[in-house]
């Protein structure tokens, strides 16, 4: 008999949403599914990660710190243009 394993999907506890329009922009810091907090730089997020308690010991591991619309060096707006 043979066993079908489930892709392994992760679910960071970090996650940092893509750039809101600000002065300055800034992205939302959820953890745990909640909002915690606006960055407005990678070092805004691991504060952040630190005060909940959350050691970050690489920024770009996808099972720590889930960058969304972005990386961890987007912290502008991108226009495009028509």
């Amino acid at each position: 008999m043979t066993e079908i394993a489930s892709p392994h999907i992760s679910h960071p506890r970090i996650m940092v949403l893509g750039v809101q329009p600000g002065n300055p922009p800034f992205r939302i810091v959820e953890i745990d599914g909640q909002v915690v907090a606006e960055a407005r730089s990678l070092t805004d997020v691991l504060a952040v990660a630190a005060e909940a308690g959350i050691p970050i010991h690489d920024v770009d591991d996808p099972d720590v710190v889930r960058w969304v619309g972005g990386d961890k060096l987007t912290w502008t707006l991108h226009h495009r243009h028509p």
